[in-house]
């Protein structure tokens, strides 16, 4: 019981160690970017590079892509629900899945990035502007890269099961071939 309890501690430490540089590093961008852009303004460090890569200081009400624009508190109250979900459910997660504690450490931190945003000012900034693709944040990229590593999780996960079953199907074929072949024939 006492290592269970020595590994929660730890997969906490590690969601919060994650999670806390990530949000860290989602503060910090957005707060450079409405120190030193209006609204609307924007910046890129090459004028060959504006059309493809720029900061734009943008804000959403909504969530992503701009979708569900006025919905600002709805999205408060979906992001705290997340964050305790995820509170609630990582000591469930296997000592050894780290893809799966990597995953939700990002999203965590994503939802509680842009949650923070959404308390203090009214909305989230938005300032990562690539081509035509919409506006988005740090916390924004890491909700979608959370995505991701958790499909690549479970991807390896089914590998790693389908392998295993494999092995056994063949030591159980091994096992009744080696039975079959003992057996006297009457």
């Amino acid at each position: 019981m006492k290592e269970k309890n020595r590994a929660i501690i730890f997969t906490y430490i590690f969601l919060f160690l994650v999670s806390g540089s990530i949000i860290a590093l989602d503060q910090w961008t957005k707060m450079l970017v409405r120190i030193n852009l209006s609204i609307g303004e924007s910046w890129s460090p090459w004028a060959w590079l504006a059309p493809y890569a720029r900061v734009v200081h943008w804000y959403n009400t909504g969530v992503a892509f701009g979708l569900f624009q006025n919905t600002n508190l709805l999205f408060a109250i979906l992001a705290v629900i997340i964050a305790i979900a995820i509170l609630v459910l990582l000591p469930r997660v296997a000592v050894n899945d780290w893809t799966l504690k990597i995953a939700m450490s990002m999203q965590f931190a994503g939802a509680i990035g842009n949650l923070i945003d959404r308390i203090r000012i009214g909305h989230v900034t938005d300032f990562i502007s690539l081509g035509t693709f919409p506006v988005f944040n740090v916390a924004d990229s890491s909700i979608t890269v959370g995505v991701f590593v958790l499909i690549l999780g479970i991807w390896l996960q089914e590998r790693r099961e389908n392998k295993q079953k494999q092995l056994q199907d063949q030591q159980k074929q091994a096992a009744e071939d080696q039975t079959s072949h003992s057996e006297p024939v009457c």
